[in-house]
């Protein structure tokens, strides 16, 4: 009994040492007309992500776009709309990384696509639940099922529930989900203690 006692507390600080190794990711800030949101990044886990992520990010592109989905107990997603409903032009899309480990939790931050697993461009959204159902398969041995989470809320949780809760309309690329009163997003910024 002692033994397995013994084998049970070596592993949990063995798993909590591991936890403590594993570096972490780079904070991004985002500023909307609503208020702030900060997002850690997970290259750990989703390392083709959160470069292209980054890459965006770098490029200005997020700024000045609006989160133009919003389902509340769902989801509420932004990338690359403007307020005038007009794309912005996105890089090649990039492998899904779906089978990852991580999981479709509240306050996750996850890549949109289409049907094609290989698809993610700069389409992003932040579940407002749990929703396992968006989470890579079991049955799927590759990468494609599932949506790649690669970011969680660390700040901010509080704005994505006002965002959540707001009025939406047909006034955007996805009927009957846009904020009727557009959500901008001011800037996306890497924060500076996390830049590389």
């Amino acid at each position: 009994m002692r033994i397995a006692a013994l084998a049970l507390a070596f592993a949990l600080f063995s798993a909590t040492a591991m936890a403590a190794d594993v570096p972490a990711g780079p904070k991004v800030l985002i500023e909307t007309s609503m208020g702030d949101i900060t997002l850690q990044l997970d290259p750990v886990h989703a390392p083709l992500t959160t470069a292209n992520f980054l890459r965006y990010v770098k490029e200005a592109h997020f700024d000045g776009t609006v989160i133009y989905r919003v389902v509340a107990g769902f989801v509420i997603q932004a990338g690359s709309w403007d307020a005038d409903i007009q794309p912005r032009p996105v890089h090649d899309p990039i492998p899904l990384e779906a089978n990852n480990g991580l999981s479709n939790v509240r306050g996750s931050v996850a890549m949109a696509r289409a049907a094609d697993p290989a698809s993610a461009t700069a389409e992003f959204f932040v579940n407002l639940a749990d929703n396992s159902a968006l989470d890579h398969q079991a049955n799927d041995p590759g990468n494609n099922t599932g949506y790649a989470v690669f970011a969680h809320v660390v700040d901010g949780m509080d704005v994505i529930d006002k965002i959540a809760a707001v009025p939406v309309g047909d006034n955007g690329p996805m009927k009957g989900a846009a904020p009727v009163e557009p959500i901008v997003i001011t800037k996306v910024s890497l924060l500076p203690d996390a830049a590389p």
